[in-house]
């Protein structure tokens, strides 16, 4: 870490001088850091402006899956939904974020059963009753990103897809119960794929969550098949991703080799995924995207 005076502006951009701001949580780092705990550069820590600035964003965000909720079923088409998110989007003044990111064509992901993630809305993907389907949204506004994604049942779906799509979503409440400053990121990737496993489930082990805010994808990637008290120390002002991908059958995958992009189950299986955005607080988190 850089060297700076005690009455010198703050890192973080605050305004304040550093041993009102972030001296002492500096040196709570290094301690950290000697004792072997693995902790986070300065530029995964948020400001205060910046925190509010990336809420604004997340509430966006919420309100575009809201509109999604309130208007998907059986007969529509994914491309449907991916006009949705633009129009939603932009009509509140954001970008939808995965827009021509990195060469992807569309505003939102959409994957539907043995789809883990990153499905392409195609007006030749009708919905239909018993699927499930992930829809992943992500939001720039003013400069600041936010992401989430919710699971849908169409119509009526079987009761082994429904406690997927259930199992799923417990086990991000599982993780947040390990979810707290000074922790590490361990301790939230266990408890979630110790209850996905206790429930039969796989989770895939490739893809996982990461930091989110000032960028689209940031540091530091977000395991969900980790050990308690690794990987990197969670700290007040960090922001990323909860976004395990569960699988029905085994947890092997593979991208559509004529995109590049969608990932299904190995073996055909279906898969499940919830993603809420989450800030590290003082005394816990706070949910910004969900």
């Amino acid at each position: 870490m850089q060297k700076i005076g005690r009455n010198d502006p703050c890192w973080c951009g605050s305004g304040h001088k550093y041993k009102n701001c972030h001296m002492d949580f500096d040196v709570k780092l290094s301690e950290y850091r000697h004792k072997g705990s693995k902790v986070p550069s300065h530029a995964m820590i948020k400001n205060p402006e910046q925190i509010a600035a990336i809420r604004e964003s997340a509430k966006i965000n919420v309100s575009v899956l809201d509109y999604v909720a309130e208007h998907i079923c059986a007969g529509i088409s994914t491309e449907q939904i991916d006009l949705w998110v633009y129009e939603q989007t932009t009509h509140r003044g954001g970008i939808p974020a995965p827009l021509n990111y990195e060469g992807f064509p569309k505003s939102v992901c959409t994957s539907v059963n043995d789809q883990v993630c990153h499905g392409i809305p195609s007006a030749d993907v009708i919905l239909k009753d018993g699927d499930i389907i992930n829809v992943d949204v992500s939001t720039i506004y003013k400069g600041y990103y936010s992401d989430s994604s919710r699971m849908f049942c169409i119509g009526e779906v079987s009761p082994e897809k429904k406690r997927l799509v259930e199992v799923t979503k417990q086990a991000i409440e599982e993780g947040l119960k390990q979810v707290r400053p000074w922790g590490h990121l361990g301790d939230m990737g266990q408890a979630i794929n110790d209850y996905a496993t206790a429930n039969g489930y796989t989770v895939v082990r490739e893809i996982g969550g990461h930091g989110v805010g000032l960028e689209f994808h940031e540091d530091p990637w977000v395991s969900f098949v980790s050990k308690k008290g690794t990987e990197m120390l969670m700290v007040p002002g960090m922001i990323f991703t909860i976004e395990p991908m569960i699988n029905m059958g085994k947890a092997d995958i593979f991208v559509d080799a004529e995109n590049d992009w969608t990932i299904y189950t190995d073996d055909g299986m279906p898969s499940a995924q919830w993603e809420i955005q989450v800030l590290i607080t003082e005394d816990g988190y706070e949910i910004l995207s969900w």
